[in-house]
């Protein structure tokens, strides 16, 4: 990686794909306030921030990435899209944007994910090699080995558990665990590092005009359990936090992994974004 403060591109147009998820609607909200030109990518839904031109594209078909390349001439090509089920859209149609967004001679960003580690290190820096367990995490890792080959100016930015103020799937879970509208267990044995979207958001931007390249780790400073996470949210959200189970995943046959922890303090030392930790972004205000 390049040293904090070496800046090369001036970035004025940027290509958000994925940019109706939780993490491409604040990359596209954050661009778009820092005076960007920007275009969000949907598959099934149009975002609706004023000012964003918004184009549907399908990462399994090549002719409709080659389409919105051509159409909106991008400085920058951030890929925030994923289906966790589906090999064709995580893995293939991260290669086939990425060979195109090279072609093109626009700098890419690929947000990759932590499920590209078993478990088995549990500490993981930004040299550490994939060893995927799941489906998911094995499409994760074919797209960041494909990408470093054949895009290897591209940044591949590794993140953990995404958070918000009350907007993510994982607040949106332990909100019914609490309300008593659905039944489960959160896992004092499954560790992550979770990170805030304004946060992700923020440094992947930075990343975005940088001239970085390879492999950055952005999650959060804490590592910390399922259930933790649970009684943070339950903390700041004012929930019941009793109706929160406590239970262990090791022998329930549960896949995945169990205890993975990105260590970011490499890519943090050459960011200005403060990656915050869990303790930290979820502490109520009293």
């Amino acid at each position: 990686m390049a040293p904090h403060g070496s800046v090369t591109w001036r970035i004025v147009n940027i290509l958000i794909v994925g940019g109706s998820g939780f993490l491409g609607r604040e990359l596209t909200r954050q661009a778009w306030a820092a005076g960007h030109a920007v275009t969000a990518t949907f598959a099934t839904r149009a975002g609706d921030i004023p000012g964003v031109r918004r184009l549907p594209m399908d990462l399994r078909h090549s002719a409709e990435i080659a389409a919105a390349l051509a159409e909106t001439q991008p400085d920058a090509v951030i890929n925030a899209a994923y289906r966790k089920t589906d090999w064709a859209t995580t893995a293939d149609g991260a290669i086939r944007l990425a060979l195109a967004a090279t072609q093109h001679g626009s700098r890419l960003v690929h947000v990759s994910s932590d499920a590209v580690f078993s478990g088995a290190d549990v500490h993981y820096d930004e040299s550490a090699t994939p060893d995927p367990i799941t489906p998911y995490g094995a499409a994760k890792a074919a797209a960041e080995t494909a990408i470093r080959l054949f895009a290897p100016t591209t940044v591949i930015a590794r993140t953990s558990l995404i958070i918000g103020d009350g907007g993510s799937v994982h607040e949106a879970f332990i909100h019914e665990l609490a309300a008593g509208r659905r039944r489960g267990v959160l896992f004092t044995d499954e560790i992550r590092c979770p990170v805030h979207v304004a946060d992700l958001a923020r440094a992947l931007l930075e990343l975005t005009v940088s001239d970085h390249t390879g492999v950055c780790h952005l999650a959060g400073s804490d590592a910390i359990s399922r259930h933790e996470l649970g009684l943070l949210v339950a903390d700041r959200d004012e929930l019941d936090a009793a109706m929160l189970t406590a239970g262990s995943r090791a022998g329930t046959g549960s896949p995945g992994a169990l205890d993975v922890r990105l260590d970011s303090t490499r890519t943090q030392r050459t960011l200005r974004t403060t990656l915050r930790g869990a303790r930290d972004f979820l502490r109520r205000e009293r």
